[in-house]
């Protein structure tokens, strides 16, 4: 069934999502061996890896023991 000639299909007109304000960053990657990567992931516990690398570069960075040392408290637990 088509349209008569002229009729043009009326759009629904969406509210527009209001964008969030974006962070300034970049990507920082690493190569590393799969075996490297795996402990990684098993070390840092289910879909934390991302951060797990971040904060112990930044604590070595920064030369926050405390902070690196709750990482390593924390991948102990995670890899009985």
């Amino acid at each position: 069934m088509s349209k008569p000639k002229g009729e043009k299909a009326k759009a629904l007109k969406l509210p527009k999502k209001e964008k969030a304000v974006k962070e300034n960053l970049v990507v920082f990657a690493m190569r590393m061996r799969v075996e490297e990567r795996d402990l990684i992931h098993r070390a840092a516990g289910p879909a934390k890896a991302t951060k797990f690398v971040r904060a112990a570069a930044l604590a070595a960075a920064n030369q926050d023991s405390k902070a690196f040392e709750e990482l390593t408290a924390q991948a102990k637990s995670n890899l009985k």
